[in-house]
């Protein structure tokens, strides 16, 4: 495959604005404008997408959901909808292949097109028609917003396309590229983490264009060879990675370098688990399940141990991840200290269940969820229970199981004999509340009922 002409802006970057909250919002018209997270929505939860109205409270992806609650106790906390994001990440990702057939789909929100096989005489106020024209079909056909950035590459495109969003389109030519990336943070680019971006900072590298020039030979000895190497390229606007048709992702994975060097096995399996959290949003995020779970330990001295073990079959559930995380961190030595921790799954293939992101949510029993948006006719006997909310600082076990949840996951969708489609609100010790509304309905009224009421049912996803 070859890469993209860098004397034309013919890569496009194209990501979908707060995706999973932005479809919650879309079919359902009372939490339009108002804070949603989806993610888990229990103790043990974490944050897979917020939208805009949430993120003004400083909530974000990967966020524990306890910590998101303190941030906004009135934002609806959603478990996600797979099989509805699925099908508009198929609506959306065929509009991109009528532009090329140069697509490469990064995850369920997110895709790279190459127009150079179908827009030879593509220019700055030609790839600016094409983007927009496929702006308005994708809010056409799926009723959402995409941000769009097009540059010479992969790592203009996609930085352009988050520099205005939500619902934005950022076009940069060749010429004005290193004008772009200069004044932007080194924490910007790929690769420059917390630690990286750290280290460069010590040495007065703040901006792209500090990192562009500095020294190499200086720059290979603080992070590496490889590293160093194309860290200084990106910076200099060099990026040759063609896009991809049929990308298969290998392998997903989480990791963290520690400031001091840790031998306390407690704290490594904490923050193991909270790596696993943050693996289990991403394999959601992709829809893809994994059957190998693998550790990785560097050591004091900088001597690297990976340990992987293979499941009986693909999962993407935290839990089963963890299990098998633990237990390998368990037969390694860490006496003589940790510096690095990764966790990583691998064996990857397409989920099949219809609601992977209820997976990341482990709730106790008693746990329920807040009504959003209650209406002022709603008393407090005819709410859905909030409980499972522990004070600030309280510790939360890991290890026994939580005892079974509630039939109905808020955010689901519903049907009642009587008062038609809805979705659930919330549930909780026994009774289930339900507002009445879709795509294409006012705000709609809300009703509780025993959470067995035979009458009610789990319904696919409404049509848009």
């Amino acid at each position: 495959m070859a890469a993209p002409d860098a004397t034309r802006p013919s890569v496009l970057h194209l990501d979908l604005d707060a995706f999973f909250a932005a479809v919650e919002q879309r079919d359902k018209p009372s939490l339009r404008g108002k804070p949603v997270v989806v993610g888990g929505t229990g103790w043990r939860g974490v944050v897979a997408t917020a939208s805009y109205e949430a993120r003004a409270y400083g909530i974000g992806s990967a966020m524990p959901t306890m910590e998101a609650r303190r941030r906004c106790h009135n934002a609806a906390f959603l478990a996600g909808r797979f099989a509805a994001y699925r099908t508009v990440s198929q609506q959306v990702m065929a509009l991109a292949h009528e532009l090329s057939p140069l697509v490469e789909q990064v995850s369920l929100d997110e895709a790279y097109v190459d127009l150079t096989p179908t827009h030879p005489g593509l220019d700055v106020a030609e790839v600016s028609r094409v983007a927009e024209e496929f702006r308005a079909r994708v809010r056409a056909v799926t009723g959402l917003t995409v941000s769009v950035g097009a540059g010479p590459s992969k790592l203009v495109a996609k930085i352009a396309s988050d520099l205005r969003k939500p619902d934005a389109l950022v076009v940069v030519p060749p010429a004005e590229q290193h004008a772009l990336l200069g004044p932007l943070p080194v924490r910007r680019l790929p690769g420059v983490g917390a630690v990286t971006g750290e280290r460069l900072t010590r040495v007065g590298i703040r901006t792209v264009a500090d990192l562009a020039a500095a020294d190499e030979a200086e720059l290979v000895r603080m992070v590496g060879r490889a590293h160093g190497t194309g860290l200084l390229a990106y910076a200099r606007a060099v990026d040759p990675r063609p896009v991809v048709p049929e990308r298969d992702a290998k392998s997903v994975s989480a990791e963290e370098t520690f400031a001091v060097d840790l031998t306390d096995r407690r704290e490594l399996a904490e923050r193991a688990r909270r790596m696993v959290d943050r693996v289990a949003v991403r394999l959601a995020a992709g829809g893809v399940s994994g059957r190998t779970v693998t550790v990785k330990l560097r050591r004091y001295d900088f001597t690297t141990l990976n340990r992987s073990r293979t499941l009986a079959q693909p999962t993407a559930a935290p839990r089963e991840i963890a299990a098998a995380a633990l237990a390998l961190l368990e037969g390694i030595d860490v006496a003589d200290g940790v510096r690095l921790l990764g966790v990583g799954v691998s064996g990857l293939t397409e989920y099949t269940q219809q609601d992977l992101l209820a997976e990341l949510d482990e709730p106790a029993a008693g746990d329920a969820d807040p009504a959003p948006g209650a209406e002022p006719e709603q008393t407090a006997g005819q709410q859905a229970e909030v409980g499972g909310v522990l004070p600030l600082g309280s510790a939360v076990p890991y290890g026994p199981p939580a005892p079974p949840r509630s039939a109905w996951s808020p955010g689901q969708d519903v049907a009642h004999d009587e008062h038609g489609p809805g979705w659930v609100q919330g549930s909780g010790v026994g009774r289930v509340t339900v507002r009445f509304e879709g795509p294409h309905t006012p705000a709609g009224r809300i009703h509780t009922f025993a959470d067995d009421d035979p009458a009610l049912h789990p319904a696919p996803p409404p049509r848009w």
